[in-house]
């Protein structure tokens, strides 16, 4: 009991509304200070679920890569994300900053999980046999979300499933990692328990028995990958030959298996988001209803507690908000992972375009929901993007471009004010020329954007809409990968083909493991998967390997009033490179100098 009482004594729980399956935790602050409080109540177990909930490890927009879940002065950066060092998008970081990750160490978190387990079962004659068996099983899947962000990072890590007394034997407190097989084996136990354990449903901001099956259909597809593609030497030495990092890659298929049958399990009890028969728009809906039957598992936000974000500000131009700082914009050669966009001619000449928004026809309604093109319209106001003037154009896209800028014959501006004849050079969004912060590749995010929000209320921390954490989406496109690893390609074409019909686009006669790729890649983008998936797989090192993305550039034909587009380099030019060993994180420096046994870290650091 006294190192029970110790814990509690730390604890001051404020229950705030942040986490919830559908629905938001909505409890009044409360300061707790002992068990019996604390457990032998619904109230006080509720309190202490809400902090833990509030720390669970969810990459949403305020997530940095580089400093990590941030809550504070800086939370509103929320340019600041994975995709802007993938080519999803190109934005404020540069190479690879955020390799090295940030020293994620929920230690104390995982001693409050315990400190639950070991708890609830003291207090069943006030909280029911019932009552404490779902909260069990709540826990299990609590602890085994703490447990998958750390090892997505470090691959083995210790395993505690107990509450460590501080006045032990120091050296039973310095325990040893385990395996990474063994760490992810205990994730996917921890989520059968919190499946079997945990209803169906469950009240405001809390996990249910799907939303287990989710997460286990997200984290047992991520030790596949590991296992059939980690064994390639890419973190060869002593943590590896140890198995501290790394699986077998025999045991790939049963990790692929887990996931597909922990996929399976959502089947009818959760479908897309598909309420508009506009494609478009519907897409667009998705991400701004908090009840969508889509939505397994969000997170919400709140301006009147304070916990809201800054999406709408920090994603959109100056010109379109009441004070918005625009860091982070997507990239050509993410936008043609739906294809290549028909801006040239067969013969290598640009396609002339009466109005910019004519690049907009024809191409797939989940895209346009994604990202806001030159022509499309926000707020009441049009992404006027115009990166300059021609006043006159021959030749070829391809020869244009290879040319030295200073051999070009356009006319370019630095700020939005300047004219050519009548004409304005630079559009109000864009792109940026070296004084307020504008597109740098010609395209700004739509993905998550609230349309419906007034200018005047689109500043910081002034948005609401949720975090969608786990969605049914996500659940297929896991399904499928799973389904397609394991050589059954039947369940792999139905489960994609489902999510394109979604889309607005058109169905597969066939599948193959890139396909699946590519779809989660256009159906997931910017939702802080992509970065992970690419680590997963192995293939950062060649994807980001000495690379420079692109944009599309749009200029006006003053002779002809007509506009072309050219694809150029991102006005950035950043290069991207991905060390091998990122696959893994260095354990923090601080807590190998208290615990020698965390030794060997991870290789090459």
């Amino acid at each position: 009991m006294k190192k029970i009482n110790k814990l509690i004594l730390m604890v001051m729980i404020t229950a705030t509304a942040v986490i919830s399956s559908c629905q938001k935790l909505d409890m009044p602050p409360t300061n707790i200070f002992t068990p019996d409080i604390i457990f032998g109540s619904e109230a006080g177990v509720k309190s202490f679920l809400a902090t833990i909930y509030r720390a669970l490890p969810i990459e949403d927009f305020k997530y940095r890569p580089d400093q990590g879940f941030k809550v504070g002065a800086n939370d509103w950066e929320n340019f600041y994300n994975s995709a802007s060092v993938t080519g999803e998008q190109v934005g404020p970081f540069g190479g690879m900053d955020i390799g090295g990750g940030f020293g994620y160490w929920p230690y104390k978190d995982i001693r409050n999980v315990n400190t639950l387990i070991e708890e609830l079962p003291k207090y069943a004659n006030k909280l029911g046999e019932a009552k404490v068996k779902s909260l069990l099983g709540e826990a299990h899947f609590l602890r085994a979300y703490f447990y998958f962000g750390l090892a997505k990072r470090y691959g083995g890590v210790p395993i505690l499933t107990e509450v460590q007394d501080p006045g032990a034997p120091l050296e039973s407190l310095q325990v040893h990692r385990d395996k990474e097989e063994a760490t992810w084996d205990f994730i996917g136990a921890e989520l059968d328990l919190g499946y079997q354990m945990m209803d169906e449903t469950n009240e405001t901001g809390r996990a249910n028995k799907y939303v287990a099956a989710a997460l286990k259909s997200r984290a047992m597809l991520y030790a596949g990958s590991i296992a059939k593609y980690g064994s390639v030497n890419f973190v060869d030495g002593l943590a590896r030959a140890q198995g501290i990092v790394g699986i077998p890659a025999d045991k790939a298929n049963q990790y692929f298996t887990k996931a597909f049958d922990a996929a399976k399990l959502l089947d009818g009890h959760y479908s897309l988001y598909d309420k508009n028969s506009d494609k478009v728009q519907n897409y667009i809906d998705l991400f701004l209803k908090g009840d969508s039957p889509e939505n397994i598992f969000i997170k919400q936000y709140s301006i009147v507690s304070g916990s809201a974000h800054s999406w709408d500000a920090t994603m959109s131009p100056r010109y379109m908000t009441a004070n918005a700082l625009s860091r982070s914009y997507p990239t050509l050669d993410f936008v043609q992972r739906w294809g290549a966009l028909s801006v040239t001619n067969t013969d290598g000449t640009p396609k002339r375009f009466n109005n910019r928004a004519e690049l907009m026809e024809g191409l797939e309604p989940r895209l346009l929901a994604t990202v806001y093109f030159p022509g499309a319209t926000l707020r009441g106001l049009t992404f006027d993007m115009q990166r300059g003037i021609y006043p006159s154009f021959s030749g070829t896209a391809a020869a244009e471009v290879a040319k030295q800028p200073n051999t070009r014959s356009y006319i370019l501006a630095g700020d939005t004010k300047t004219l050519y004849q009548g004409k304005m050079v630079i559009g109000f969004t864009g792109p940026w020329t070296g004084g307020d912060e504008l597109t740098r590749t010609g395209f700004y995010v739509r993905k998550y954007v609230d349309a419906a929000k007034p200018i005047a209320t689109v500043d910081l921390n002034r948005s609401e809409q949720p975090w969608i954490d786990l969605r049914y989406a996500e659940v297929l496109l896991n399904k499928a990968e799973a389904a397609m690893e394991l050589g059954n390609a039947s369940d792999a074409l139905t489960a994609i083909n489902l999510i394109r019909v979604r889309a607005g686009a058109t169905v597969y006669n066939s599948i193959d493991i890139d396909k699946i790729r590519n779809e989660r890649g256009m159906e997931l983008a910017f939702e802080n998967h992509y970065y992970w998936d690419l680590k997963r797989w192995r293939n950062a090192d060649l994807v980001l390997n000495n690379t420079r993305f692109k944009g599309l550039m749009p200029y006006y034909v003053f002779s002809e009033n007509k506009y072309i587009f050219l694809a150029e380099p991102e006005l950035m030019q950043r290069n991207y490179n991905f060390d091998k060993r990122f696959y893994y994180e260095p354990i923090p420096g601080g807590e190998l100098g208290k615990n020698p046994n965390l030794y060997p870290n991870n290789p090459n650091y």
